[in-house]
């Protein structure tokens, strides 16, 4: 799927630009034919092209000979950065430390500046998936986000950009992914556009547009993800987010369920005082909870004497193993 719409390019364009003047370098996966490449370049972005389809691999490569440095292009795909596959990686598995080399990208620190802008479209098949694996990456700070807060600018189905936006209390939507998203990411929707303005075609002849009865699904949403500059504070640090992130998941497995059932579940400490120290109320239940309540909780459990992170272990190794 790819942009094939020139008016669209230049609205993206628009919200890629960082102002007047020389533009950074930008990351952008599966660009297709290039209508948005081409638009970027003219605007004076440096652009690294990550494009696994070798059709459109070999008609980029013509347009970076053509230029003196101003564009790479990579064979390879970028939901299949640092597979867990022993071995040489063969393309279109990447590795992010190769690529990162090969951007002349160096590693800055939590809290510095973003290091790079990544610009792409997620693919509808394995949607959810593929926004999980990025959560997981970057609470561990793992693959590109072990170069620091890397700024993702995805173009998301309607109903995930729903979800990830979601305000408690909303069971139906409210969930796991919307709780980590919020509280790792600082969210911003650039852009809403149609689908007809996208490549979506299926080898029948139909459009590749998942259906849902829910949640508004009738456009992509172009969003900005930028991971927090406070989110490793506290008691909250990349070798413990695990468990924190199966902690938040365990939790939405009854999103109704009152709290002080979860809490009985995980410490035999005494659950009324830990929520009144929390200033949480007693009948509140999983679903009602603000991200930021769910670190202040897991913060408290750490210091919880029946509390141990390792009593995820099995099942937090199963989730990172299916992400990848």
């Amino acid at each position: 799927r790819f942009i094939t719409c020139p008016q669209l390019a230049r609205t993206v364009l628009r919200c890629l630009q960082s102002g007047a003047g020389p533009q950074p370098l930008l990351l952008e996966f599966a660009p297709g034919p290039g209508v948005l490449t081409r638009s970027l370049l003219d605007a004076g972005f440096r652009v690294v092209a990550l494009e696994s389809n070798l059709d459109f691999f070999t008609d980029l490569q013509s347009l970076e000979n053509s230029l003196d440095g101003q564009l790479k292009v990579i064979h390879g795909d970028f939901f299949r950065l640092d597979p867990l596959a022993k071995g040489a990686l063969k393309p279109p598995a990447v590795s992010s430390a190769k690529l990162f080399e090969t951007m002349g990208v160096a590693a800055v620190p939590w809290r510095a500046d973003v290091p790079l802008k990544i610009f792409g479209i997620v693919p509808q098949q394995l949607e959810r998936n593929r926004l999980w694996r990025l959560l997981f990456a970057m609470y561990e700070g793992s693959s590109i986000y072990r170069y620091g807060r890397v700024e993702l600018n995805l173009f998301i189905s309607e109903k995930e950009y729903t979800v990830l936006t979601a305000k408690p209390g909303k069971s139906r939507i409210y969930q796991a992914l919307t709780v980590l998203a919020q509280l790792g990411y600082e969210i911003e929707l650039l852009h809403k556009e149609p689908w007809s303005s996208f490549e979506t075609s299926l080898k029948n002849g139909g459009l590749a547009i998942p259906k849902t009865g829910l949640l508004p699904n009738d456009h992509l949403c172009l969003v900005r993800l930028t991971p927090q500059q406070n989110l490793f504070t506290g008691g909250l640090k990349p070798s413990n987010t695990s468990a924190f992130i199966f902690m938040v998941k365990q939790s939405f497995a009854k999103p109704k369920s009152r709290l002080t059932e979860r809490l009985n579940s995980w410490s035999s400490d005494n659950s009324d005082t830990l929520l009144k120290a929390l200033e949480i109320p007693k009948k509140a239940s999983m679903c009602n909870l603000y991200p930021e309540d769910y670190k202040r909780l897991f913060e408290a459990l750490q210091n919880s004497h029946m509390f141990a992170e390792n009593m995820f272990h099995d099942e937090v190794l199963t989730n990172i193993r299916t992400m990848n």
